[in-house]
């Protein structure tokens, strides 16, 4: 599904009162051409499937100019889903715009599984939001007796391909361009954007959500879920559940304008 700015009155109409117009920058993209990818949770099926829209996408859009593409995933590739080990195969193929920049963001689950490798018992939470589903999509089967977080944690580090413990090792927190910013759960009210504080960026939701603040950046972030794009004047929310609800979303920003890509969801009428 493809939803444009230009269709202003159906968008109002579809998201509800609560929900802002997209809106044109003040500082436009420069002329790039970004995808901005939601959370995927071990949903491959669904990163293809969107994959394949933002191809045949980009290859509309650079018909008229060719410029800059950069995809930006906002984290949140494992747990969950059925096959986060899939995803990450896919995140480290090469990519679906040919010469494409791609930017990843680590998500707080990328985060909480390096923190389970790294000491189990401190990480242990991971088990309970996902962590489950991972282990499995890498083979690695839950057991009984004592030191069993132990032993789950070195099972997942020996059969861990070392080039995804490399991709999730070198994650980044932030990225911005033009008016945007682009972190996975949100910022702190208040602080400017070179302040904002790493914790803060993976797991913050209020007071964030709730801010009216007109932050120095459009912020463009995942981690809390929503039935639809979540489009605010100094927010846009694309997280729309894709492991229960079959729908991943891309936000495209063409220069001034925006638009979404999505995967599972009936066209726009």
């Amino acid at each position: 599904m493809v939803l444009r700015a230009g269709f202003l009155a159906r968008l109002r109409q579809r998201f509800g009162g609560a929900t802002a117009a997209l809106d044109s920058r003040s500082e436009p993209g420069s002329g790039a051409l970004i995808y901005a990818i939601g959370d995927i949770h071990g949903c491959a099926r669904e990163l293809d499937d969107l994959h394949a829209k933002i191809a045949a996408d980009a290859v509309q859009r650079l018909r008229v100019l060719a410029r800059p593409v950069t995809l930006v995933y906002v984290g949140d590739y494992i747990d969950r889903g059925p096959d986060s080990a899939g995803v990450i195969d896919r995140l480290l193929a090469p990519p679906p715009v040919s010469g494409a920049e791609r930017i990843f963001l680590r998500g707080n689950h990328e985060d909480a599984m390096l923190t389970f490798l790294a000491d189990p018992e401190a990480g242990a939470e991971w088990l309970d939001y996902g962590g489950l589903e991972t282990l499995s999509s890498y083979g690695v089967s839950p057991g009984g007796g004592p030191l069993w977080r132990h032993k789950l944690s070195e099972g997942l580090a020996a059969r861990l391909p070392a080039p995804h413990r490399q991709f999730l090792e070198t994650l980044r927190d932030r990225w911005s361009h033009g008016g945007y910013g682009f972190v996975h759960a949100g910022i702190r009210p208040g602080l400017a954007w070179e302040a904002q504080k790493t914790d803060d960026l993976l797991w913050i939701r209020e007071p964030f959500l709730s801010s009216r603040t007109r932050f120095d950046r459009k912020i463009v972030h995942g981690h809390t879920i929503t039935d639809r794009p979540d489009v605010r004047p100094n927010r846009v929310g694309i997280d729309t559940g894709a492991y229960h609800s079959g729908i991943l979303t891309a936000l495209v920003i063409d220069d001034a304008t925006e638009a979404f890509l999505q995967t599972g969801a009936p066209a726009a009428s």
